[in-house]
């Protein structure tokens, strides 16, 4: 048997994101990081989601009652409206573009999802972070301590978006919504202090770049 076979988790499922980075002008690091956990949060709460006859809500249910993975790819040119078509939620942040796509096995991803690369995918800051939202606002901090390409980080990113949204406190995370689910990813914020105010964290499984149970990122709602 494998040292990380879980039988829960057998076969695994994940959700796929997808983030459109053209040659010429591609996004910065972290708007598709926060594009990518507004991404997971709108479909989450999309009503093909959460409605008893949602179309999406057997699968999301399924997933989470797995490992919640998820598996970041990159498309351009034409790829991109052919992801585009596709069921999804797409969120734009800050010149960034992601599709969060409904959850299912790993070994039966769509064949216009599959094609599109899943390494590599690994963008520069951009000079001038933008500022945060008005309040209420998810603030997800990544671990500076912890090298991951964007790819890998606007998975945790997700993550932790996902993890406010279900074990956050109800009525802040009413107010989030209601506000439009805004993401900002904070940066001037020691980590120490991001872990104190945190009301989730995100420990990965240890699959791809990182040691199992690193902590890669933290979230909580600003009022």
């Amino acid at each position: 048997m494998r040292p990380d076979f879980d039988p829960l988790d057998d076969p695994p499922w994940a959700m796929q994101l997808v983030v459109r980075a053209e040659k010429t002008d591609p996004p910065a690091h972290g708007a598709v990081c926060a594009a990518a956990a507004a991404a997971v949060v709108r479909l989450l709460t999309d009503p093909r989601a959460t409605a008893p006859d949602g179309e999406w809500r057997a699968a999301v249910e399924a997933w989470e009652s797995r490992r919640i993975r998820k598996v970041t790819r990159r498309a351009r040119g034409v790829r991109w409206p052919e992801a585009q078509a596709l069921p999804g939620v797409t969120v734009e942040h800050a010149g960034a573009q992601v599709r969060a796509f409904p959850p299912g096995p790993v070994a039966d991803v769509p064949p216009r999802l599959a094609k599109l690369q899943v390494a590599g995918l690994d963008l520069a800051e951009a000079e001038v972070p933008p500022p945060p939202p008005a309040a209420p606002y998810a603030a997800i901090a990544l671990n500076p301590d912890v090298a991951m390409t964007t790819g890998k980080a606007a998975a945790q990113c997700g993550h932790a978006a996902q993890l406010l949204l279900r074990q956050g406190k109800r009525k802040h995370v009413a107010a989030w919504l209601d506000a439009g689910a805004r993401v900002h990813l904070t940066r001037d914020v020691p980590w120490r202090t991001c872990v104190k105010e945190a009301a989730v964290a995100v420990r990965d499984g240890g699959f791809t770049e990182v040691p199992p149970g690193t902590m890669t990122a933290t979230a909580w709602i600003v009022r």
